[in-house]
């Protein structure tokens, strides 16, 4: 009887631990991805459709009901079901148009997180203080204006929306102390967009390309819990431009299928690649990297 009741103990324990393996494996991860219309065409994997267009003039929400569904929210929905894993992606119009405004550079991050941080939104904006609480990865972008950078004046100002590589670096370096301050959430900030040749001066393209190889080589530090994607790589291919069979026209800097297909899916294995290996297996523009 007692060997019985041994067994029995035993094979109950054995359960409760596979049970547990089971469990832990499909522990949910939540992330966010902050973006506007660039990052909106990467998200759906497409630029949007007559009929989402005309449906965003009605509501977001009427928007999403009528679309397709997302290119990347797809990815990991198979990712999941094959991995047994249960990570979750949304994504956030920030800031919004309203009563923020349709403004996401450098300034407007620094702005929102660092200068008006705390557990209270900011003009209707989450804070960090706010975001950490419901996501364990964070994603950010610019969108293209980002890249129309002007000389720098005599003497930096951090508290100015006056777009120069000297304003571009204090914000930065405050926002990556701020993000170091969440050691526990995962950050992944994408490289400004590219904008196609006729609609930036050749000054303002090679600050730009300036500003992101600082960003890559310098600002970006090793062993802590902010991570790069490429996406001004990806766009320009070592230009300085959006390179033309990539852009919606020759005077659109938006992304159009060709790149948008790609882009998303390099980014889905980047995030997956940052979650699970501290992004050691790919390059900053998602490829795999080459033993």
């Amino acid at each position: 009887m007692n060997n019985r009741i041994l067994i029995l103990i035993l094979v109950t324990a054995s359960l409760c631990c596979i049970s547990c393996n089971r469990k832990d494996s499909s522990l949910e991860m939540k992330i966010i991805f902050l973006h506007h219309s660039t990052g909106e065409v990467i998200w759906n994997g497409a630029p949007p459709s007559i009929i989402t267009k005309i449906a965003k003039k009605v509501s977001h929400d009427f928007a999403d009901l009528v679309s397709r569904k997302p290119i990347l929210q797809k990815y990991f929905e198979e990712y999941n079901k094959v991995n047994s894993k249960n990570y979750s992606v949304t994504e956030m119009e920030f800031p919004k148009a309203s009563p923020y405004g349709w403004n996401n550079n450098p300034f407007d991050y620094y702005n929102i997180w660092v200068l008006n941080a705390g557990n209270k939104p900011f003009k209707k904006e989450p804070t960090l203080e706010i975001l950490t609480k419901d996501y364990q990865v964070i994603i950010f972008k610019h969108c293209f204006p980002v890249s129309n950078i002007q000389p720098d004046q005599e003497t930096a100002d951090i508290n100015s929306y006056y777009r120069s590589l000297s304003s571009y670096r204090l914000q930065y370096l405050s926002l990556r102390d701020k993000m170091h301050s969440f050691p526990e959430t995962k950050f992944i900030v994408f490289t400004g967009a590219a904008q196609v040749k006729a609609n930036i001066t050749e000054e303002e393209a090679l600050r730009a390309r300036d500003f992101f190889t600082w960003v890559t080589t310098e600002w970006d530090l090793p062993d802590d819990n902010i991570y790069i994607w490429d996406l001004f790589s990806l766009e320009t291919e070592g230009g300085n431009y959006l390179k033309d069979e990539y852009a919606s026209s020759l005077n659109d800097s938006h992304p159009n299928r060709l790149l948008a297909g790609k882009a998303s899916k390099l980014l889905f294995d980047r995030i997956v690649d940052i979650v699970e290996n501290n992004g050691n297996m790919t390059t900053l523009t998602g490829e795999a990297k080459r033993n």
